[in-house]
């Protein structure tokens, strides 16, 4: 399982991507790649990092935020252009296929009838167990806003495994989906213990010691916080969790 970070950001950052990670599944000679989130700078980043395109087999949305699935329609639309005939899973929470379809009439329109490739949409629930792309993937609900509720993920293969919260602060329930987890990633917006709707750093270096992660990337880091306090950030990782934690950049990738 290979992991890349396509974008990190926030909604409103400049500088960094919406968060959005491709992973890589399988063999050298077989693999799937799946990306999770694509927000509406993400869709960009993914063709500066990622170099997949059309080979691309699902997309994961956690939640019905724009910095979470507005880049889709782009990527269905490039994926046309390059002359994609290969098969496309959108996975998301109830209501995936209606939201996917009236973004992308929005942003295309009259577009849908012109795709040359199957786009099959799959609804997620917490507790529910969906076999896709090669993986096991697993969901539980976190804490983030009740008019977009937002799943988080966790992805098996081959004794590997990886979580991803979406937004939303820590829950007994998340804990439980994370645990003994190859790599946690987590939505850190900011320092403090507690932010209502969103995870923190401190939270998260207790998640990760809680669930026996083995490590630990923080995304979603408010822009004004990762500008100002990114050594400090790193610092708490490094004492919380000597060597297992990290802050990583836009094309940073690591092998699971």
């Amino acid at each position: 399982m290979r992991v890349q970070f396509i974008g990190v950001g926030e909604a409103f950052d400049e500088h960094y991507p919406n968060t959005s990670i491709l992973v890589s599944l399988g063999g050298p000679e077989n693999q799937l790649h799946v990306l999770l989130d694509c927000g509406f700078t993400a869709a960009a980043a993914y063709y500066a990092h990622a170099h997949v395109g059309a080979a691309l087999d699902a997309v994961w949305i956690s939640h019905f935020h724009g910095d979470h699935f507005l880049g889709v329609p782009l990527l269905l639309l490039r994926f046309w252009e390059e002359g994609r005939t290969k098969p496309l899973t959108i996975m998301g929470q109830k209501g995936v296929e209606e939201k996917l379809w009236s973004s992308f009439d929005l942003a295309f329109p009259q577009f849908k009838t012109r795709l040359q490739y199957p786009v099959h949409c799959l609804e997620a629930a917490p507790g529910k167990t969906i076999e896709l792309a090669g993986a096991q993937w697993s969901f539980t609900a976190n804490d983030h806003s009740v008019l977009a509720p937002c799943l988080a993920v966790r992805l098996a293969c081959n004794g590997k495994s990886v979580f991803y919260s979406g937004d939303g602060r820590p829950t007994p329930s998340t804990a439980d989906l994370a645990q003994g987890v190859d790599l946690l990633i987590h939505e850190a917006y900011g320092l403090e213990p507690d932010t209502p709707g969103h995870g923190g750093v401190p939270g998260c270096l207790e998640l990760a010691e809680k669930t026996r992660a083995k490590s630990l990337a923080l995304v979603h880091v408010n822009r004004r916080v990762r500008q100002e306090k990114a050594g400090v950030i790193r610092d708490m990782l490094a004492t919380a969790l000597k060597g297992r934690g990290f802050l990583p950049e836009p094309g940073d990738a690591v092998a699971l």
